[in-house]
């Protein structure tokens, strides 16, 4: 149950490696600017793991793109984002690349996609390595040893296969070795999981944990799941319409949470609940950042809402030790 899971977390580290401070991400759209990302902060302490969770369009991915410097064409950012106390969205293009793969590495969604279908695993996994300048001989052991490591099986023969000769579990576990390489410090997993069946997502879920917990990695973890949070996150940030809904200890916050929007998250998933509570389906369509409404966001679908809903947008306050929240009425929510 998600209880047990999130009892057996350690306590988060106090030395934030990455800080995002009133993030901001613009992408451009046909009638002008989209604030894809508005105003977003949280922290990922050394050694922990942060769950950045939300529907679709909620902002998730654009938010760990920015982190890792991999958004798209035309996006305009503000706000800060420290990477050890350094400003990423103020920092040249070559520290930026030099960041990207050797001190932060991401495992994207659908590894298919975004391996390369015509080199080889051991290839690209070895990639980084040989800009490192190592030996050929070196880089095969390194290759094989990574390989074997995310328990990919014969990796010495495997790692001359190409990607679409690999199952969907063993493609993820390779672009997990690709993203071990360069020996980073933070981990951005976005949706490691969702191509996958359940057996096999927890497979992929018990390795990155193991492999976060050996190397003292930090990691933000996006995904639309709760129980994929329940299962790996110390700490948990909401994210609705772009915004941070809600934040702070995921046992807490999954437990008893201080925002309309985690509650009916919560409400919706059954596991997450209870084994044989039924699921609430949250009412109505997810907003976006495209068709924002005004005040807060989620006021269209939330049972609480009042006048001050419609017309004020909520300051996220800290509503009680390491609990925040971006809602009018979050003291009288986390009192229910």
């Amino acid at each position: 149950m998600i209880d047990s899971q999130l009892s057996e977390r350690s306590p988060a580290l106090t030395d934030a490696q990455l800080q995002a401070d009133e993030l901001v991400v613009d992408l451009p759209g046909p009638r002008g600017p989209v604030r894809v990302v508005d105003g977003v902060s949280f922290d990922v302490p050394a050694g922990t793991t942060v769950g950045l969770i939300g529907e679709s369009g909620s902002g998730k991915t654009m938010t760990a793109l920015a982190v890792i410097g991999l958004l798209p064409e035309g996006a305009e950012t503000g706000g800060e984002l420290r990477w050890q106390g350094e400003d990423l969205l103020r920092v040249s293009d070559e520290r930026r690349r030099r960041v990207r793969g050797h001190e932060i590495s991401m495992i994207f969604q659908d590894p298919l996609a975004a391996l390369n279908p015509s080199l080889t695993i051991g290839r690209q996994v070895g990639e980084i390595l040989r800009r490192d300048g190592r030996s050929r001989a070196d880089v095969r052991s390194t290759v094989i040893d990574l390989l074997d490591r995310v328990g990919v099986p014969e990796p010495a023969q495997r790692m001359n296969n190409y990607p679409h000769e690999f199952s969907g579990g063993l493609r993820q576990r390779a672009m997990i070795a690709l993203a071990l390489a360069g020996s980073p410090s933070l981990l951005l997993a976005d949706e490691p999981t969702t191509a996958l069946d359940v057996t096999v997502q927890a497979r992929i879920l018990r390795l990155l944990r193991s492999i976060q917990q050996e190397e003292g990695l930090a990691m933000l973890l996006v995904s639309h799941d709760l129980r994929v949070i329940a299962h790996v996150a110390d700490q948990v940030v909401v994210m609705y319409a772009g915004r941070v809904a809600e934040r702070g200890p995921a046992a807490e916050v999954l437990r008893r949470a201080a925002h309309p929007y985690t509650r009916a998250l919560v409400a919706s998933v059954p596991a997450v609940r209870t084994r044989t509570a039924l699921a609430d389906p949250l009412p109505g369509a997810p907003a976006t950042p495209a068709n924002r409404p005004s005040g807060c966001a989620f006021h269209p679908r939330c049972p609480r809402a009042q006048d001050r809903c419609r017309t004020e947008v909520p300051l996220t306050r800290e509503v009680a030790p390491g609990r925040w929240s971006a809602c009018h009425f979050a003291e009288e929510v986390l009192d229910v």
